[in-house]
């Protein structure tokens, strides 16, 4: 069998990047004057074909390219196939939602593209100095779009938090992979699990995942690491919350899969209670904090805080159980906010002149499809049967319960009615009547556009998928699990080259 080019290792990252700059090249050429909505097209239609690519290394044998840097599995792919869902879906929102005489729009959609160069080759890296190097590139890109409505106060402000905090979170990450390194000799992913359980310094390993963790969980928004959430998501346009809170969170999850489950499993005595406290802590601490909440993005965004702790019960679970369980909660959550933010964005508008939940009252009249979806999406969060959110929570707690943390699982299901007052409230509100008001008072029903409709349609339909038929996400996310629990390959076989993984 023939060795497989390097390339097509990080085929949707160089369609994803020639797009980008095809964006900035062709926006740098337009007068001043001419429309740059072309370009959101232009952006969507790359992000579709760095899809199919990522759907296309199906057919790749498994293994590592570039001296063992990068890595194409079926992990790998479940959350390739992911992030480019979501940054399709999040283009197509812009497209309809960005004013026309927006600045930089150029720039904005060729920020998106590349933030997602960043995000896929980070769920793919297997050499941490490429993890960092995938991380500050998504980062950069989200610091940049979170500050984007500059009309604001809050813009820039949630910018320069979201900038400040994130910067101190990488620099624990960078710390952590030094002393990783200075224990080890190594930054290789798959040379350090063998390396790490014998290492010499063995208290810099433990110092070293702690420190890793920090800048880890602080991307995903995990308590105690979720004080720049709320500012960011409310200062930050809807458009850009909406690929924010999703995103760059399951590449984050997707990294701290490798780190734990595969890079450093001899330590997992060591970080199943940590991250069962961080579980707790951020459930009860975002659901708590959600409660008092008026605005509906900072509600939201608490919320983000509660589900990232949802998720993490899952890793509670024995190897492929909780790998596969926390992938799937990924995709589930993706699914429903990702809808639930397209939602906002159209009843809010781009400058967000009805950002409380009070103005959401009576949506359900005045636009029965925005609010019956409104109330579709609320429901998958709360964990309602027959939508991704229930099964989600299911497979998460099941995890839990079969790694022998029922308690977990128990206060998870106690948090999830919690989170259900919230939820329940916003319901309510938007399915009252408003009280009578004059024709000047009563605020227009938003129009829904092609894009940002088939935005919608795609996060109604994974949702759905997601609650009725789970069966094909979850089977692939158990295919990922099983590859990443693989041994790693020590010497080089006939027809492989270097650090390359057998086919499977």
């Amino acid at each position: 069998m023939n060795p497989v080019p390097d390339i097509f290792r990080i085929l949707p990252e160089v369609i994803l990047t020639l797009t980008g700059v095809a964006v900035m090249f062709i926006d740098a050429s337009l007068p001043s004057t001419w429309p740059r909505r072309m370009l959101g097209w232009v952006a969507a239609i790359g992000t579709v074909l760095a899809l199919w690519a990522s759907v296309w290394q199906f057919s790749l044998p498994e293994g590592t390219g570039f001296s063992g840097t990068v890595e194409t599995s079926a992990f790998t792919i479940f959350f390739h196939v992911l992030i480019c869902g979501i940054v399709l879906v999040a283009l197509l929102l812009a497209l309809d939602t960005l004013p026309e005489d927006s600045h930089h729009q150029g720039e904005y959609y060729a920020l998106i593209v590349f933030g997602a160069v960043g995000m896929c080759l980070l769920t793919g890296a297997v050499e941490l100095l490429v993890v960092f190097i995938a991380l500050e590139i998504s980062s950069i890109s989200t610091y940049i779009l979170a500050g984007y409505r500059k009309s604001t106060g809050r813009g820039p402000e949630a910018a320069i938090k979201y900038f400040l905090l994130g910067s101190f979170a990488t620099a624990f990450l960078l710390y952590g992979v030094a002393l990783i390194f200075g224990a080890t000799g190594t930054t290789q992913i798959y040379e350090i699990a063998h390396l790490a359980p014998t290492a010499q310094n063995h208290s810099f390993v433990v110092a070293g995942m702690a420190l890793m963790l920090v800048g880890i969980l602080f991307k995903v928004s995990a308590a105690p690491f979720h004080v720049w959430t709320p500012d960011v998501y409310e200062g930050a346009p809807s458009p850009v919350v909406a690929l924010l809170s999703t995103a760059p969170k399951a590449a984050a999850f997707a990294l701290l899969i490798r780190v734990l489950y595969e890079m450093l499993p001899s330590l997992r005595d060591m970080w199943t209670p940590l991250l069962w406290a961080v579980a707790v802590l951020s459930m009860t601490v975002g659901n708590l904090a959600a409660l008092r909440q008026e605005n509906v993005k900072r509600m939201l965004a608490y919320s983000s805080i509660a589900h990232a702790g949802y998720l993490l019960a899952a890793f509670a679970g024995f190897g492929t159980s909780g790998i596969a369980a926390a992938s799937f909660y990924t995709a589930a959550y993706a699914a429903m906010n990702v809808g639930i933010f397209a939602v906002i964005t159209l009843v809010s508008g781009y400058d967000e002149k009805l950002p409380m939940i009070d103005d959401f009252r009576g949506l359900l009249y005045r636009s029965p499809l925005l609010g019956g979806l409104l109330i579709f999406f609320l429901a998958s969060l709360v964990g309602i049967p027959f939508t991704g959110g229930f099964f989600g929570k299911f497979y998460s707690f099941s995890a839990a319960v079969n790694g022998g943390a029922v308690a977990l699982a128990i206060i998870g299901l106690l948090n999830s009615g919690l989170a259900a007052a919230y939820y329940l409230r916003l319901t309510l509100v938007i399915a009252q009547h408003s009280p009578a008001k004059s024709d000047e008072e009563i605020a227009p029903a938003p129009q829904v556009g092609i894009a940002v409709g088939a935005a919608l349609a795609f996060a109604v339909i994974a949702t759905l998928i997601l609650g009725i038929a789970p069966n094909e996400v979850l089977h692939a996310a158990e295919n990922g699990a099983l590859t990443l629990q693989a041994p790693p390959v020590q010497t080089t076989s006939p027809g492989l080259s270097a650090g390359q993984l057998p086919s499977q």
